[in-house]
């Protein structure tokens, strides 16, 4: 017998005692199968949705979906999906059937749902109900969906993103008539919204092999109207020796190389976006790629926002892509210290993950030196907690106003010079000292 969330068994158990059947079903059963503890909870059963709302009277419901026969009970703070057996109708928008019917019949319910794996249901007392081979797709690890694939794929268009997704995650293999449908059918995910799409795609990435879930959008059509520019990597020769594959494959290995951190994954999708319009060929031969970084950077920008991400991760990511290339093994503490400002003290850490990435992706041998001397004076700097920005200045604009400083261009930039001065000797950055220094700035300035 699978553990079964004691929460969920309660609710079954009242929806049996109103003489009712109940059955978890869908992905929480394919958790039980493959031995995990499930997140969510989905309840189906053949009570509709006004008995079931009589029936948890007594308990916190919400009436999540009505019309598609699913409310939602909530114990101990945590949320159950319950929803009536039902067939559907016609989807027209691609997204939600336009009507649904009401069915006694489990088997018919678990008919409609996307893939084998989710079709299945379980009742402690009445076992595992698998009516189109569910437990044989996950034992085989095959994507497969119920019934014809076409008609799965244009009742949800986004089924064809979660069926790369389900691929990767369980690093397993798309059914070969399920596969050709993604071709087939791949122009209709733009019938989905951004932010479906965009959830489909964060999941990709943080799956334990995000570069073989970028590999399959690119095969099957469907990356061409989510990410044009990354196709346009695919096949492009750096005519480089530091290169040995196209910018496509080289960057799939980086992204398979750095932490499952969304953000820095995003980062390493899109750190090369920029080197198609920044190709120059010279005369040796030798392709470049001048300030491919900052380029890239303002397009990895446009495509988050295309994708519509909060303002924070446009930003870290916009950060990493452009200073991706900052690798040097001869600075001054001085130029150091503007590089963390530059970067930011929380996205250090991702910065020196994704360089040591680009360089695994790159032509054999490897050499790390010039990041790990890199990572290690900005420890060193870090640690001694030496002064990075105008809010550790021992002075302030009030105290040069204080000394007679107008307010305007001139404070301001006495601040600067002041903060400058600091980067280069920590040691001046005293009160007192920065005062007199202050005061030099001014008669020096006057003098000009």
């Amino acid at each position: 017998m699978m553990k079964i969330n004691q929460n969920a068994l309660k609710i079954m158990d009242i929806l049996e005692s109103g003489g009712y059947e109940a059955f978890a079903v869908g992905g929480c059963v394919h958790d039980l199968i493959l031995g995990k503890f499930p997140k969510d909870w989905d309840i189906t059963t053949n009570a509709l949705p006004e008995q079931m709302l009589a029936l948890f009277e007594d308990y916190h419901t919400i009436p999540t979906g009505l019309k598609h026969g699913t409310i939602t009970v909530v114990l101990d703070y945590e949320p159950f999906e319950l929803t009536t057996y039902r067939v559907d109708g016609v989807y027209s928008d691609n997204r939600r059937p336009d009507t649904i019917a009401y069915t006694s019949s489990l088997t018919e319910d678990l008919a409609r749902r996307d893939f084998t794996m989710n079709a299945i249901a379980y009742n402690p007392k009445t076992g595992i109900i698998d009516p189109f081979q569910g437990q044989e797709a996950i034992r085989l690890k095959e994507i497969k969906t119920v019934g014809k694939p076409e008609e799965r794929f244009k009742e949800d268009a986004l089924r064809m993103l979660r069926c790369i997704r389900f691929a990767c995650q369980l690093d397993g293999t798309i059914d070969a008539l399920t596969y050709d449908s993604l071709y087939r059918n791949r122009r209709l995910i733009q019938l989905i919204s951004i932010e479906r799409i965009r959830e489909e795609i964060n999941k990709i990435l943080l799956s334990g092999c995000p570069d073989r879930g970028i590999k399959l959008l690119y095969d099957t059509g469907l990356l061409q109207y989510i990410l044009p520019e990354v196709c346009s990597l695919a096949d492009f020769d750096q005519h480089n020796p530091h290169h040995h594959k196209d910018v496509l494959n080289h960057t799939l290995i980086v992204l398979n190389a750095v932490p499952d951190n969304l953000p820095l994954r995003w980062a390493a999708l899109l750190h090369d976006i920029g080197k198609p319009k920044a190709f120059t060929l010279g005369e040796d031969n030798i392709g470049h790629f001048y300030e491919h970084h900052k380029g890239g950077a303002d397009m990895a920008r446009e495509i988050l926002l295309r994708l519509k991400f909060d303002h924070d991760t446009v930003r870290k990511v916009g950060i990493l892509v452009y200073h991706h290339m900052f690798k040097y093994d001869t600075l001054r503490d001085a130029s150091i210290k503007k590089f963390i400002n530059r970067v930011g003290v929380e996205n250090l850490n991702d910065l020196f993950e994704l360089q040591i990435a680009d360089i695994k992706g790159s032509k054999p041998p490897h050499d790390f030196s010039q990041i790990k001397h890199l990572r290690k004076e900005v420890d060193r700097i870090l640690n001694e907690k030496q002064p990075l920005s105008m809010k550790d200045l021992r002075v302030n604009g009030d105290d040069l106003v204080a000394i007679g400083f107008e307010p305007g261009k001139r404070l301001g930039d006495t601040l600067r010079c002041l903060m400058e001065e600091v980067l280069r000797t920590p040691e001046v950055n005293d009160k007192e000292t920065l005062l007199s220094m202050a005061k030099r700035l001014v008669k020096t300035s006057d003098k000009n």
